[in-house]
């Protein structure tokens, strides 16, 4: 007996976007970035379809990711232009670091989330991509911006496990997803990464990642029109198929099954109707609402 194919994904956001990426759930919205164009913007929880998001912020650096700020609504930290800022209510940054202005290549942040304990992670990349430029950084709740780790291309997903405990990031340029294990309290690594998954080329490359309420991966797969289900083992469950050929995250409503997943028009050469778009298909579990960053204070 085989089990039905799932459903096709349906448009929320019709295709606009250049690089859209960074999908959470905050306080019952779905929240993103079009990361080039600076932008940071919402779709309200009751829009199913061919709906008009709002614009949060519009910025005049590249926005990678935000997350919410504890007891601060409608304030964000942000991996933004070359470092980490806070971005307030009337669309200002407060820098706490730009590292990446101490680097030899030129570079920009890329993708972000917070944990748990209330830390914000963010990876940086090259324009150029060159190998090795990329980091990953974690922002403490003092506002202290750590390199965590070094060596990596296109660091993007990172995503966490409802402990804290689990860190996975994806190199994209590298075509692997790394799995870290993560001292809850200090935020330090435990050992160095493991090679949770690895593409080949013909698989596309992982981008946006997040974990749902069962402890398993999901994957957006850049250059092949997919998202990928993973179980914590390492084992791929699923595969959905996605009417763009870049999707970049992928973001579970809470309690919703329903699968959010933005894309990009950036680097397609052969765009279809649903590139640049937010999209949305139903699946049989939920996610988790976005962690805030626990500093400001």
């Amino acid at each position: 007996m085989t089990s039905a194919p799932p459903p096709p994904a349906t448009i929320m956001v019709q295709g606009e976007y250049e690089l859209a990426e960074g999908g959470r759930w905050v306080d019952g919205r779905l929240v993103y970035v079009d990361i080039l164009a600076g932008r940071l913007l919402e779709l309200r929880e009751n829009t199913e379809r061919a709906a008009a998001p709002r614009e949060l912020a519009r910025l005049d650096v590249p926005l990678g990711a935000v997350a919410p700020v504890h007891g601060s609504p409608g304030t964000w930290i942000a991996a933004a232009g070359t470092g980490i800022a806070l971005l307030t209510r009337d669309g200002k940054l407060q820098w706490l670091d730009r590292p990446e202005d101490r680097t030899g290549v030129p570079s920009r942040m890329n993708d972000g989330v917070a944990d748990p304990a209330g830390r914000f992670w963010a990876g940086s990349m090259p324009y150029d991509g060159t190998r090795g430029a990329g980091s990953l950084y974690r922002t403490d709740t003092d506002g202290t911006v750590v390199r965590v780790l070094d060596g990596l291309t296109i660091v993007n997903g990172p995503a966490f496990t409802a402990d804290g405990t689990t860190l996975y990031l994806a190199d994209s340029a590298a075509g692997t997803i790394l799995r870290c294990r993560v001292d809850p309290v200090s935020g330090d690594l435990s050992g160095g990464p493991e090679t949770f998954a690895r593409m080949r080329e013909d698989e596309g490359s992982p981008d946006g990642m997040t974990v749902d309420a069962e402890g398993c991966l999901w994957v957006a797969l850049w250059g092949a029109g997919a998202v990928r289900r993973y179980h914590p083992d390492g084992r791929l469950l699923t595969t959905l198929d996605v009417p763009a050929p870049h999707p970049t995250s992928v973001c579970l409503r809470p309690g919703g099954n329903r699968l959010h997943i933005t894309t990009a028009r950036h680097g397609v050469k052969s765009p279809t109707p649903a590139s640049g778009s937010v999209l949305a298909v139903s699946v049989p579990v939920g996610g988790t609402e976005a962690c805030a960053w626990r500093g400001g204070h």
